[in-house]
């Protein structure tokens, strides 16, 4: 895994960029105009914190997951020492481990910035 996780905004911005351009190429037919990949996700910061406490947490994961409309979303989960998933146990009382609820966009969109405009 890299130790730098960090580009430029230069590079950020050319790579949303292209994919905001792009997104809709890669779909079928069918699901064209139909907003099933996001421009973005937008999480409130407890939610990271409340996942990133956890005993070893070392890191985040994320996943891309679809919901029953086909539009996708970032599904994301802790990750140990061992790199393993942080997900409760099927009889696990808690649901505070697996980040997905997030403000998508379409939608429900940030201000413009160089990222998304």
């Amino acid at each position: 895994m890299p130790t730098n996780h960090f580009i430029p905004l230069a590079d950020a911005v050319t790579m949303t960029t292209t994919y905001r351009q792009q997104k809709e190429n890669v779909l079928a037919t069918a699901f064209r105009g139909q907003n099933i990949l996001a421009i973005c996700e937008t999480f409130d910061r407890a939610a990271f914190d409340t996942v990133l406490a956890q005993n070893d947490c070392q890191g985040l994961r994320i996943y891309f997951g679809m919901d029953n409309s086909y539009k996708v979303h970032a599904i994301i989960v802790g990750v140990d020492s061992n790199d393993a998933d942080m997900i409760p146990a099927k009889s696990s009382a808690t649901d505070e481990q697996i980040i997905e609820t997030g403000a998508r966009c379409p939608s429900d969109c940030p201000p413009s910035s160089a990222l998304n405009s």
